[in-house]
């Protein structure tokens, strides 16, 4: 009988560099879209997508990311207190959910800190989830992947056409051919190459599906590019003995990792809240007219 898909890994334990100074003393997974952690939105994907279990790896100065998830009575009481209702249904909205946490010790790599997963994973399929990463989609890109692996069997990546000048900032697959709408199988998985040397444009997004057998390749995994244990590498040298899928995801990417692409994402995210969507939408409306002067 095929093993359901219920455990996920989201690693939190970067250093935050490229949002320095704001990140000295505070975890980035913290930085909020408008008024929601950007860590919220991968645990939320988790559970829409029918997982049940999940462990986030943190580091240092990470401490946030447990207290966001804990109960806070002083504050549930004050709010209490005074009637405030809805803002107290948020606040219940991020306790309760299964969370397991563990730090990484030093910045090892993303492969390092999945391989610190595999006592809570055992011997069942599992999801890790990237927190530079905010999915958009009527299926939630992880209950996408779970689909396939109830077809496949397999392990399974997300990916993503990207402009080809872009390539070296991403792990990027070799398809071999389409098996079915959206599903590639791989040739190999090549972590950021340069342009003139990448396979394709399809880059790996920041959801993937793993089976346990991922562990035995960590745990002999030598150190490659930057200097760290990398994931992609260790799903290259899997795809060699078991099939490894790439689906093509056809939803809405933000990337929140850099400076840009969190503002970007935070106006967007503005747009759709129901407190401030009217008035910003005015706001961004008269800024044009004022920078066209």
């Amino acid at each position: 009988m095929i093993k359901q898909v219920k455990k996920a890994i989201i690693p939190a334990a970067g250093l935050g560099t490229r949002f320095l100074p704001a990140t000295k003393a505070m975890a980035k997974e913290m930085l909020p879209i408008v008024d929601k952690p950007t860590i919220q939105f991968i645990v939320e994907e988790a559970i829409n997508s029918g997982i049940e279990d999940i462990l986030i790896i943190t580091g240092k100065a990470k401490r946030a990311i447990e207290d966001h998830f804990d109960a806070n009575l002083e504050l549930e009481m004050n709010l209490k207190e005074k009637g405030k209702d809805e803002l107290l249904k948020l606040v219940h909205s991020t306790e309760g959910l299964n969370l397991h946490f563990m730090r990484q010790s030093s910045p090892k790599g993303l492969g390092h800190a999945v391989s610190l997963g595999k006592a809570f994973v055992g011997n069942e399929p599992f999801v890790v989830m990237l927190g530079d990463d905010l999915m958009t989609d009527e299926i939630p890109l992880t209950k996408q992947l779970i689909n396939n692996y109830e077809s496949t069997h397999a392990s399974t990546i997300a990916v993503m056409k990207v402009p080809h000048e872009e390539t070296s900032k991403y792990g990027i697959i070799d398809p071999d051919k389409l098996v079915s709408d959206g599903l590639y199988s791989v040739k190999n998985f090549v972590e950021k190459p340069i342009p003139e040397e990448a396979p394709s444009d399809l880059a790996i997004i920041g959801r993937y599906l793993l089976t346990p057998e991922i562990f035995d390749v960590l745990d002999n995994q030598k150190p490659g590019a930057g200097g760290e244990i990398q994931l992609t590498d260790a799903i290259d040298i899997l795809n060699k003995t078991q099939r490894v899928f790439a689906h093509e995801f056809m939803g809405h990417r933000s990337d929140v990792g850099d400076k840009y692409g969190y503002l970007k994402t935070s106006i967007e995210y503005g747009l759709t809240h129901a407190e401030i969507k009217d008035n910003l939408k005015e706001y961004i409306i008269e800024l044009g007219r004022e920078l066209d002067k």
